[in-house]
């Protein structure tokens, strides 16, 4: 039998983490999918985002089988140093080298200075993950363009090919390292479509949102919660997402203290990325008025859920008002956020339930017109 080609990925955080959102869901979506092709190993923190403690029951600087084709490394603080990083990849020598960030010194930026020794061969990807957007350099800009910087200088832009998730990366990529850099267009894989949809009761002038993001800036729901001011049907908000910036939370919970009596709003807190779909079918609506997405996990996963989104137009997911699955909109337009919500609360049971239908027809025909699987193995080959 032939031996599988391996893919050593390296990111900052992996399940059961998800307060990091996307570029979890990203990695973890990529692993399911290439596995069946490939042998993979992800080297990966021992803790979510911002934690002080560990995961719970599993060990840690060694690597375990986690699936079929599928081994990580769980590393401590401790062993999260170059030279156990240069260890592992020498060990592995793995095909290719799978980077799944872009602003990362452990992640991305040492297994770059290991790639360039002799002793480790395997080619290099990288997956922005939406960090060389404008909406996301405005966050720690100054880092962010020493890290660009120094980047270039080092020459690592020549090392890498470039996975873009869009044309807006594309194109980032194109403006930071050059028009001769190495970059590919393919999308982030989504999770396995669903089986089904399950139905929600809807009455006309009521309507349930969900709102599903770290509480940072970039998500904008600042903006939702001003727009729901001039909002007269009955609506209630479920907010789910991490707290990353506490400043700009007692903003919101300002914002929200100011909302009519029409409007309320739930903060549920964190949730793991499992449970969402059980709190998705629960909801009308989901809501992201972002300010910039390379991919948009929650999106596709409220889409899969047969959930209507409304959504900017700063994300890959275009068009849903021709195809009648939800709003696709300009930011600088908050009457059209108003007025798509007004419209979805008139909405009786059987308008609903056609919109509903339509949001996961959406995502199924996505998932068929763009043949992920078979694309990146082309990459990857």
């Amino acid at each position: 039998m032939e031996r599988k080609k391996s893919i050593l990925v390296f990111a900052d955080w992996y399940e059961p983490g998800y307060k990091a959102g996307g570029p979890i869901r990203s990695c973890v979506n990529f692993v399911e999918h290439m596995k069946t092709a490939y042998s993979i190993f992800v080297f990966t923190s021992d803790r979510d985002l911002n934690d002080n403690r560990p995961y719970t029951g599993i060990a840690t600087d060694v690597w375990i089988n986690k699936d079929e084709n599928v081994q990580v490394y769980y590393c401590s603080p401790e062993k999260l140093n170059w030279e156990n990083i240069y260890a592992q990849m020498k060990n592995i020598q793995a095909d290719f080298i799978y980077l799944n960030s872009m602003f990362s010194k452990y992640f991305t930026i040492f297994p770059l200075l290991a790639g360039r020794t002799k002793e480790i061969t395997g080619k290099i990807f990288l997956s922005p993950r939406g960090m060389l957007r404008t909406s996301a350099l405005r966050f720690k800009p100054i880092k962010k363009k020493f890290f660009i910087m120094a980047f270039r200088r080092l020459g690592h832009a020549k090392q890498i090919h470039f996975i873009a998730a869009d044309d807006t990366e594309m194109n980032d990529v194109k403006h930071f390292f050059g028009a001769s850099a190495s970059v590919s267009m393919l999308p982030n894989f989504s999770g396995n479509l669903a089986k089904g949809t399950m139905q929600v009761d809807k009455l006309k002038g009521h309507l349930s949102l969900i709102f599903v993001g770290r509480i940072h800036p970039i998500k904008n729901l600042d903006y939702l919660l001003r727009l729901l001011k001039n909002v007269k049907a009955n609506i209630r908000l479920t907010i789910i997402g991490s707290l990353e910036d506490s400043n700009y939370w007692d903003t919101c919970k300002q914002l929200i203290n100011e909302l009519p009596e029409n409007i309320f709003v739930d903060y549920s807190g964190e949730r793991p990325n499992h449970e969402l779909p059980a709190v998705m079918i629960t909801h009308h609506i989901f809501v992201l008025p972002t300010q910039g997405e390379n991919f948009g996990h929650a999106i596709a996963e409220a889409l899969n859920a047969g959930r209507p989104v409304l959504i900017s137009d700063q994300t890959p997911w275009k068009n849903l008002q021709h195809e009648k699955a939800g709003w696709d909109l300009p930011l600088n337009q908050p009457e059209l956020f108003v007025s798509a919500i007004e419209a979805a609360a008139a909405m009786n049971q059987d308008e609903y339930n056609a919109f509903a239908k339509n949001a996961f027809s959406f995502i199924k025909k996505q998932a068929e017109k763009n043949n992920l699987l078979e694309n990146y193995k082309k990459l990857f080959s």
